[in-house]
């Protein structure tokens, strides 16, 4: 692991499917960097979200919420480099901001929860740098079913492409730090050593850089284009 005097805070950002966990694990693996996993296994209220979202919105982004929290501050008092599995600042921008505009969270527990957000990350310090996954809806619904976990598989086509929508707002908007966005539709880091190659190497190459978007072709995996 990186001692503290060179450590890096890298978070991969993106929509449910779109293989966060798995380049979390890959670049951990390769970097020897810690690694800070999306609680799900563990979590009491997934399930019973999934089959009842507008009951179960607010204790669920409550606990999400709690757990990034804590693992970003982790990270940042820690002496090591991490990766971490979804960033804290993904709950408010894109999770409940999606709940509420679309009916699945109270105004009034929208307003209560955007307070607490606005309090928590004042004691933050961003990541070096947000990685977004991006990934087209049948691509998603692909990775959705063959990982096979019962609750995930009537998730809603309109809430995948909302999230979507958000992701692609949010990614707009961020200035807190340097960001990498890739569109990961024709990458497979697991089954394609090259493709996680690129991508590690692109990584490291953006902490140092402006922000890059990837955008990867049939004939060339990855295209690149610098922005201001």
């Amino acid at each position: 692991m990186s001692p503290s005097s060179n450590k890096v805070f890298v978070a991969i950002a993106g929509n449910i499917g779109t293989g966060k966990t798995t380049l979390t694990k890959m670049l951990s693996e390769k970097f020897q960097w810690e690694q800070h996993f999306e609680a799900v296994t563990d979590n009491p209220y997934l399930a019973d979200f999934y089959a009842d979202m507008k009951r179960w919105s607010f204790p669920l982004q409550i606990f999400f919420l709690n757990s990034r929290f804590k693992a970003h501050q982790a990270i940042t008092k820690g002496s090591f480099s991490a990766v971490q599995d979804r960033s804290v600042y993904e709950d408010a921008n894109i999770f409940a901001r999606n709940l509420f505009e679309n009916g699945g969270m109270e105004e009034r527990d929208y307003k209560n929860y955007l307070e607490l957000y606005s309090e928590m990350i004042k004691f933050l310090t961003p990541p070096d740098l947000v990685v977004y996954l991006k990934k087209s809806l049948p691509k998603l619904k692909d990775q959705i079913r063959k990982r096979g976990r019962d609750y995930e598989q009537n998730i809603p086509d309109e809430y995948l492409a909302n999230l979507n929508h958000y992701y692609d707002d949010w990614m707009v908007r961020y200035d807190l730090g340097k960001k990498v966005i890739i569109d990961s539709d024709e990458l497979d880091f697991v089954a394609n050593p090259k493709d996680f190659e690129l991508v590690s190497e692109k990584i490291m190459n953006a902490l140092d850089q402006k922000d890059l978007f990837w955008n990867p072709a049939p004939s060339q995996k990855i295209i690149e284009t610098v922005s201001c």
